[in-house]
């Protein structure tokens, strides 16, 4: 059968979709695990790194995969298998097997993410126009909707094993009706390198990656403590720092592809961060509750469409778009493990207000990065044939 690059693309919007659901399936669900299994806050950020671990193992396995397989068996298998591994956690007896089974969690979780932004950027390179973000806005509504989703379930008693078990029935449903609707035409060729040659076009876009998400760990575990804390709202204003980010987020990334088309993928970069840096800037210097609104909203709308070009540029940058992928991916979620830590750290020492003064910095230096996004096969911004590791 032919392929069709259309049906492709709503069977990769499909799997973006699929998996911003089976994560905050897992997510909307953690006070339940935390009451059940008695798991302290220290205790349970420790079970949470099983997730990064797992996760930081397979994406650079998966990039080889993905060169050697092509993206759509990788896609659909990880798919298949993130959904699956939902069951593990309901059989959990303590917070050691609960850790164990948020390691394979988030292997099958990486793996899905480097294998469905490979067919993506493939996609995008078939269309021959900006697709990128609307797929990763997919997933934020994805997100969304699993949240609310999980929200329903603990407010209507079910537990977390029959909500685990009937999602994980709908979404490995969902995962194996769209594995036939990828391109298949992206398979590897003999002698394609199974991992990512670390050029320098490549190294800054793992720079940039680890900058942004960065930027964007800060915000999703900092925002509302600095309403709350910082501010004295009340709980429920305090969520809203968050929701005002995240919706920005959403409704920047529907609009990503054609503001990219509109103004180039450079000045998306460039003024999308320098959107962020000085909306930030000002809700710290202005500390009122409306201006941090105001600053978290220009924070999203900023950071929005940055993280898919990045991807989209290490997958057109590399000889093979999963290795590519898969090196830009593994820096980039360093770097949003790393941010709540940071912030954290530097809070205990120059208290948090200042300390979200680094997402401001990072944004600036994501700004200056910019040009490292139209870097191309075809494109000699910086030598892309100049590696920085051998």
């Amino acid at each position: 059968m032919t392929e069709s690059p259309k049906r492709a693309r709503l069977g990769t919007s499909l799997l973006f979709f699929l998996h911003g659901l089976i994560v905050s399936t897992w997510l909307s669900r953690i006070p339940a695990f935390q009451s059940h299994l008695q798991i302290r806050p220290g205790q349970l950020g420790l079970a949470l790194l099983g997730t990064a671990c797992g996760a930081l193992v397979s994406m650079p396995i998966t990039g080889a995969l993905v060169s050697r397989y092509g993206s759509r068996f990788s896609a659909t298998a990880s798919s298949v298998l993130m959904a699956a591994s939902l069951l593990l956690m309901p059989l959990a007896p303590n917070r050691w097997w609960l850790t164990g089974a948020l390691v394979v969690f988030g292997v099958f979780s990486g793996a899905m993410n480097v294998s469905m932004n490979a067919q993506a950027v493939f996609l995008e390179q078939r269309y021959g126009r900006a697709i990128m973000s609307s797929f990763h806005a997919l997933f934020s509504l994805g997100a969304m909707s699993g949240a609310a989703l999980g929200g329903v379930a603990a407010a209507r008693g079910i537990v977390p094993a029959r909500h685990f078990a009937v999602g994980a029935a709908v979404y490995i449903l969902a995962a194996l009706l769209c594995g036939p609707m990828l391109l298949a035409s992206d398979r590897g060729r003999p002698g394609q390198p199974a991992f990512a040659r670390i050029t320098r076009p490549l190294a800054g876009l793992g720079c940039l990656a680890f900058c942004i998400l960065l930027n964007e760990g800060a915000m999703a575990d900092w925002s509302s403590v600095y309403m709350r804390r910082s501010l004295m709202t009340s709980d429920a204003q305090a969520a809203t720092g968050y929701a005002a980010f995240s919706f920005a987020m959403a409704a920047g990334r529907l609009a990503g592809d054609w503001m990219t088309e509109r103004f180039g993928r450079v000045n998306i970069v460039r003024f999308g961060a320098l959107l962020a840096a000085v909306g930030l800037g000002v809700g710290l210097l202005f500390p009122s509750v409306s201006s941090t609104l105001t600053a978290f909203v220009a924070v999203g709308a900023g950071f929005s469409a940055i993280v898919p070009l990045a991807f989209g540029a290490a997958g057109r940058n590399s000889s093979s778009a999963g290795a590519g992928l898969a090196a830009v991916n593994t820096a980039g979620y360093l770097g949003f493990l790393s941010g709540p830590a940071v912030i954290g750290l530097s809070a205990d020492v120059m208290g948090l207000r200042v300390s979200l003064g680094i997402v401001v910095a990072l944004s600036l230096l994501v700004s200056w990065l910019a040009p490292v996004v139209e870097v191309s096969a075809g494109v000699t911004l910086l030598s892309a044939q100049e590696p920085v590791l051998q």
